[in-house]
This record gives C-alpha cells, structure tokens and sequence, in this order.
C-alpha cells in the first residue's frame, strides 16, 4: 500500500539553531587554542538575551585566554547568522556567561591513564545511517529540506534588499509506491521571516522557482500542496517570537526521523562525548557499507557505558538489502575501525574546530571537507574496500 513520509529542517536563523550556532562556536574556540579541551556548552536565546552554560576543561594558562575571547565570538557568530533586529541584535543583546570547569568525577572516568584507556563520556545508545534515495545516501525528504533553506540562506546573505528573515522552516511530505520507491512529492511546507509589509504572494512567488530548482525533474508539486507561510505574516523571527536552546533539533540534526535517535544532542559538545562522535562514527559506517554495495540501506547502533573504552554492543540492520548477515558485517565493522573514544577522535580527524559548519542544515550528507580540510569527515567514502576485504 503506498505510504506518505514526513521531515522538515529549520534554517541558521531559527532560535535553537542559533543556539546550536554559537555552542559550537565555542567549543570551536576551545579546540583552536587547545585541541584536548573537553566542552559541554549549553546556549539560550531569547529576546535580547543570550546565557551560557556548562562545563569546559582547558589548561590553566590557556583558559583564561580563551574566557576573553568568548563574547565576541558569541556576537560574530550571530552577526554572520544575520540578526539586527530591534529586539535581537549582534550587537545589543545582554550576555552573561556561567561556563565552569568540568566535573572530576566526570573527568577521572574519561582520562586515560597508566591503568586504562580513555572512557566514554557517558553512557547512552547512537545510530548511523544511510541509504540509496539521493546521491548524499541520505533520506530524500531531509535532504531536499535542508537544500531548500540553505539556498535560501544564501540569496538573503547576497541580496541587501532582500525580503527574507534569518529565520525559517521547511517540510517535505514525500509519496512511496508499495515496495518503498519514491513516486513523488505530496506537499511542501515553507514559512520563513520576511521583512514588514510583504505579501504572502511576492514570497511565494520568490521562492517557487528556487524549490523547483532543487527538486529533482517531475518532483514539483501544485500552488494548492505549496504552502508558504500558512499563517499569513512571520515578521518577528528568531528569539524575539521563540526562545531557543541548544540540542532541540536532533531529528532534523540526523535523519529526519527516517532512522531511530539515541535521544543524545550534538552541538556545544567535545568529540569525547559519544553522543556526538560514535553518532558520527556509525553514519561513517552506515554510508560506506552502502556506498561499497554491501546493503541498499543500513541502521547501525552503538551503546557505551560512562568510563569505559569500547561499546558495550554493536548491532547492523540492514532492512533485509543485504546478501550478508548482519552478524558478519558486525564483525567487519569492528575490524575497519576502532570504536573507542580515541579510536574515533583519531581516524575522524575530530579534536579539530571544525564544528560551528555543522550546527545547521544537517550533521549528515554534507560534502567531504566541503567547509574545509578535516569537515565532516564523517561522510568520506575510503572505507569501501577495507570492509569487502573484511567480509
């Protein structure tokens, strides 16, 4: 029976994303000066307002260095982002900052030492990822969100007299036939800020050929199943209309809830938190386990306990694709690459500040070193032949 499936995504401006914008910026900040440093940055946005809070770990003489620079990488950050609002500016919002140094009880289970390796930040369960439904192996419907808003973002950022807001959602409604084929797109949400005294029609009639741009051929959908700002008007945007907090967009950060989520946000964090890189870890997998032939789709999950090196389980589904079991292609998984902590952080080049890039439109199908050397290095493809080799 044919089905239909839903995902959105929400631009750089939307409030969380801000706040997801400027946790990595700071933890960004933190590895630049120390690659070592250990962050857990937590952001809230609201009107003319912005408070951080969490853990840092850094070394004496570099911390207070670091402490310095933090506000005005706070306001570059959301300058680059693109709000100068009367009641949420760059460079008129108050700041207070209450990050403080990590927990030792935290510390003394993730250190190595001379009697064992470098434990997990916590315990918790992840998932990767990857399919054939675009080039990205990513899900179609996130995909096709996120192209949507990050094209858009860049005509408002290029255009001075533009009419668009920083602040915006997309959704996609995909139609599947029976055996899971994509026959189509059913309906497109987009509301996005604008400036005063717009219409509802001079919006649509910007952003209906950019959408039908990006979609592949066939895939454009009516005016009626294209709704653009619903409500009518979206004058006030980002943290004036919505508070905002860092980690509230993990299904749009992932698969779009085309996979399951180990529950575990991404930004503000260190790559010694396996919420954030053994989620990378497992897309890595995912995505080169489909990108070699071995399965047409691929869930990987992982589980760790706090403090302790390697995962307590492994476990690959491959949604009945494979030739393989899903016993062998775990043990393959476990010869190609080392799940530890440092095993991650190592082969995936992640104690580099290379994190702000990643605080929107998606974690995953990004272009290798796409932002730069060392960025998502996550979706690299060089695992093909190690894993046939391996199975």
């Amino acid at each position: 029976m044919p089905y239909l499936f839903t995902s959105e995504s929400v631009s750089e401006g939307h409030p969380d994303k801000i706040c997801d914008r400027i946790s990595d910026t700071i933890l960004d900040l933190f590895l630049t000066h120390e690659p070592e440093a250990r962050v857990a940055c937590e952001t809230l946005a609201t009107t003319n307002r912005v408070i951080l809070a969490g853990e840092v770990r850094a070394t004496e003489e570099i911390l207070p260095v670091i402490m310095k620079k933090i506000e005005p990488a706070v306001r570059a950050a959301v300058k680059e982002i693109g709000y100068e609002q009367e009641k949420f500016h760059h460079a008129h919002f108050d700041f207070q900052n209450y990050l403080h140094e990590q927990s030792v009880d935290i510390s003394q289970g993730v250190d190595a030492d001379s009697k064992k390796d470098e434990g997990a930040g916590d315990q918790g369960l992840m998932f990767g990822y990857a399919c054939r439904e675009t080039e990205s192996l990513m899900p179609a419907a996130i995909h096709y969100s996120h192209a949507i808003l990050k094209t858009l973002a860049l005509i408002r950022k290029q255009d001075p007299e533009t009419i668009l807001g920083p602040d915006a959602k997309s959704q996609l409604t995909l139609k599947y036939s029976d055996d899971g084929k994509i026959m189509g797109v059913e309906t497109i949400v987009l509301s996005t800020q604008h400036i005063k005294d717009v219409s509802v029609e001079e919006i649509r009639g910007l952003v209906t050929p950019i959408i039908a741009d990006i979609l592949p051929d066939g895939w454009m959908v009516s005016k009626e199943n294209l709704l653009v700002n619903p409500t009518g008007k979206f004058e006030i945007g980002g943290p004036d209309g919505d508070a905002g907090l860092t980690g509230r967009k993990i299904i749009v950060d992932t698969y779009g809830g085309a996979a399951p989520h180990g529950g575990g946000a991404f930004s503000g964090k260190d790559p010694t938190k396996v919420d954030r890189s053994a989620a990378y870890a497992a897309r890595y997998l995912a995505k080169n386990i489909v990108a070699a032939g071995i399965a047409e789709k691929c869930t990987i999950q992982v589980a760790y306990a706090i403090g302790v090196s390697q995962p307590v389980s492994i476990s690959v589904d491959t949604h009945g694709t494979s030739q393989f079991s899903s016993i062998k292609i775990e043990n393959a998984v476990r010869q190609v690459m080392d799940l530890s902590p440092k095993g991650i952080r190592t082969h995936l080049k992640l104690n580099n500040p290379i994190y702000a890039c990643t605080s929107a439109y998606g974690h995953f199908g990004r272009n290798f070193e796409e932002m730069g050397k060392n960025t998502f290095t996550w979706e690299n493809v060089n695992l093909i032949e190690s894993l046939k080799s391996a199975i």
